[in-house]
């Protein structure tokens, strides 16, 4: 396709109202929302405590959780973020997908069924055990909400590149709106719904996008014969780089920068899994810690899966088009598999091609829908239950007041993340999300870690880990490429980007695994020894687990 095409194809739909191909994609859109829509007013009217609107009354199996986490956890950026990864950088790109599916061992080995064993809601329910309850909950709530805005980012950004294709809006002020749109479909999916009603529209949206995936990579592998090694020479061509398309190097290789920045985005990608609050608190919607750890065995295997055609879906989105048609459609690459869809259809005057796309971009804002509402729940729930209950009420409000309280934290945390997202319309959602993984690791990781295995672990220490790593990964952030200094940057104008890397794991992530330690071995106040050892039991056993 020529620049030319494709400046077409993105106009598909707004280029003339007399578009044959408008209604079609707009129906098939349309059907995906209010599908999801009727699913959430379906499970909203089953939610009448705060254990069916914060856990789903603990009613999933399994596999249903399994799939449920699936759903919540490939997002837009693994959808869309690695597919443009890949097909604008080759090996360099699909290094995403190999981190996102091995974070998870971390997660099951570590994580997964201590956590259920020990929390009721939160995260800060496992970290409040055994030390003072005010400021942890405190610092644990700021901590969630922190880490799901710079998740909802990816999200949104991606919501708005995506639905901007469909309907052909190229004006800023259109894809602001767009933004605007998502943001009020999330916040009434989590006000109406809770917890049953997420989850059945992450299982809904898992099923959605592995069907969908599985038809774009047939379709892909058919034109290459399934042949891998015919597809990954044509990528190669296509994409102007030749036989370094296929190496490492093209984008973490070219500088020692570059380099440190490759190390530091593996690191975050590896850990940040096991400290994300919208994953977490997916281990408490099972009724056992034996339901959680099948429900990771499932995730991991369908996860999986999906992340193996990723890379067929990128290396696919490169040999079928141009890098400049890519970047011209979007600058960090973001609707490559999209755009591929189209393409492998027959092209953007078909019938077929306008159908792929339609369904393709339906499937990945399905995807957008149930990410952002389980990232939401998490961060609205961290609010009402943890700083609001116990912190502000002192334990004192009823579950009316939680919920209600919930519900007006979604609203606001829906209102944050349309403004942020509109400036992050032009980020790769890969690296965003990345970001997210980054701040998770240095801020909840470490706390959870030794909150659940060093018994020397104290109050002062949490806070240290959780504040410090959270202020290290937050402000390396504001002054990397990522928000000023690139053309991709938030802000391509500006110029305050003194710390060289777009990801801050490298120094964020060690720093509060430190100043945990260090808080601890400096404090003067002495760890409940029998605190700690209920919660060994607790977390170990199951025994008093709710």
């Amino acid at each position: 396709m020529s620049p030319a095409q494709t400046a077409a194809v993105i106009d598909l739909a707004a280029a003339s109202d007399a578009s044959e191909h408008r209604p079609l994609i707009i129906s098939l859109f349309a059907a995906f929302v209010v599908a999801t829509l009727c699913i959430t007013v379906w499970a909203g009217r089953q939610t009448k405590s705060a254990a069916d609107f914060y856990a789903g009354g603990r009613q999933f199996t399994g596999f249903q959780n399994g799939l449920a986490i699936s759903g919540d956890y490939m997002s837009a950026a693994s959808f869309l973020g690695i597919a443009g990864a890949i097909a604008l950088f080759g090996y360099d790109g699909f290094l995403y997908s190999i981190g996102f599916l091995v974070a998870w061992l971390v997660a099951l080995l570590l994580v997964a069924e201590p956590l259920r064993n020990s929390g009721r809601y939160t995260m800060g329910d496992v970290l409040a055990y055994r030390m003072r309850q005010r400021p942890v909950r405190t610092a644990a709530g700021t901590s969630t909400i922190v880490v799901s805005i710079f998740y909802l980012l990816a999200q949104m950004a991606g919501a708005g590149v995506l639905v901007s294709l469909l309907l052909g809006i190229t004006s800023d002020a259109g894809k602001i709106l767009i933004v605007a749109l998502v943001g009020v479909l999330m916040i009434v999916y989590v006000t109406i719904g809770g917890m049953k009603g997420t989850t059945w529209v992450q299982m809904v949206k898992a099923v959605l996008l592995i069907t969908g995936t599985v038809l774009i990579t047939f379709l892909i592998l058919l034109k290459f014969n399934f042949n891998v090694s015919d597809l990954l020479g044509s990528a190669a061509a296509n994409s102007g780089q030749g036989s370094a398309f296929l190496e490492p190097g093209l984008k973490y290789g070219a500088s020692a920068t570059s380099k440190l920045d490759f190390l530091s985005l593996g690191i975050a990608l590896v850990l940040g899994t096991a400290g994300l609050p919208h994953i977490l608190i997916r281990f408490y919607t099972v009724p056992t810690a034996k339901a959680a750890r099948k429900s990771v065995n499932w995730a991991i295997g369908i996860i999986g899966a999906f992340y193996l055609m990723t890379i067929v879906l990128g290396f696919g989105a490169a040999a079928l088009l141009k890098p400049g048609d890519i970047i011209a459609s979007n600058k960090a690459g973001n609707t490559a598999a999209p755009l591929a869809a189209l393409e492998i259809g027959g092209g953007g005057d078909s019938t077929g091609g306008a159908i792929l796309l339609a369904v393709i971009s339906a499937v990945a804002f399905a995807t957008i829908l149930a990410v952002v509402a389980g990232l939401t729940l998490a961060s609205s729930s961290s609010f009402a239950h943890d700083i609001y209950a116990n912190v502000i009420r002192k334990g004192k409000a009823t579950e009316k007041e939680e919920m209600r309280a919930a519900r007006w934290a979604t609203v606001l945390i829906g209102v944050v993340s349309i403004a942020l997202g509109a400036l992050a319309r032009d980020l790769n959602v890969a690296g965003l999300v990345a970001l997210a993984f980054a701040v998770a690791a240095s801020a909840n990781l470490p706390t959870i870690l030794y909150s659940l295995f060093w018994k020397r672990f104290t109050t002062q220490g949490a806070l240290w880990s959780i504040y410090g790593g959270l202020a290290a990964a937050v402000g390396l952030v504001l002054f990397s490429p990522v928000v000023s200094g690139k053309p991709t940057s938030m802000f391509p104008d500006a110029n305050f980007d003194f710390f060289p890397l777009e990801n801050p794991g490298l120094i964020s992530i060690p720093l509060g695994f430190l100043l945990g330690w260090l808080g601890s071995v400096l404090s003067k106040e002495k760890p409940d020894k029998g605190k700690y050892a209920e919660l060994e039991v607790k977390s170990l056993t199951g025994v008093g687990a709710h």
